[in-house]
């Protein structure tokens, strides 16, 4: 080994992974919020903003858990990265009530029991909302067209689909109740 020249050994440095660093508006209040560029917009919600009522589901894109609404279209958390919504508007399920008042989806969601176990709700709600703003009196098929991205395990989807239409008339001023079929099933 003599007379031979030896090369110094590089280490390489572990550098800090660079952050992805984005403004937008969450729930109608401006956000400021950094994280690694990789990560979705789920993941952001949920780890890096606190906001756990969008729920993780297959992560794949077609559950509809994680609907979210950016710019008032549903939007699959899931699939969007972070970084995809630098100075967009998001809204989750956690700035749907105004306040202490339930908004009428959620009220009526849940005077008609059309919540389970409330996995798939988030989404179902937001995805409804989004309808329910382009479409004030929607039909059943526009309703099951609408939720169709939205899987739920639960229920026999009747009673969400007639918790839509039970919200729609109330927003649109009616007198309306529900079902009494749905509630308290056939007589």
């Amino acid at each position: 080994m003599e007379g031979m020249a030896t090369k110094p050994i590089r280490t390489k440095r572990k550098s800090k992974p660079e952050k992805a660093h984005i403004h937008l508006r969450v729930n109608s209040e401006p956000v400021e919020v950094a994280f690694a560029p990789h990560k979705t917009l789920l993941e952001v919600l949920r780890e890096d903003l606190g906001l756990t009522g969008t729920k993780h589901g297959c992560e794949l894109g077609e559950c509809g858990c994680c609907a979210v609404l950016v710019d008032g279209r549903p939007v699959l958390s899931c699939l969007a990265l972070g970084i995809a919504v630098e100075g967009h508007e998001v809204d989750t399920i956690e700035g749907m009530a105004g306040g202490n008042k339930l908004h009428p989806l959620q009220a009526a969601f849940a005077d008609l029991g059309a919540a389970q176990c409330g996995y798939c709700t988030p989404g179902m709600l937001l995805t409804a909302k989004a309808l329910l703003e382009q479409v004030p009196r929607p039909s059943r098929d526009q309703i099951k067209a609408a939720l169709a991205g939205n899987i739920c395990r639960c229920t026999g989807y009747i009673k969400i689909y007639e918790a839509v239409e039970l919200a729609a008339a109330w927003m649109a001023g009616e007198r309306a109740e529900a079902p009494k079929e749905s509630v308290y099933g056939w007589q």
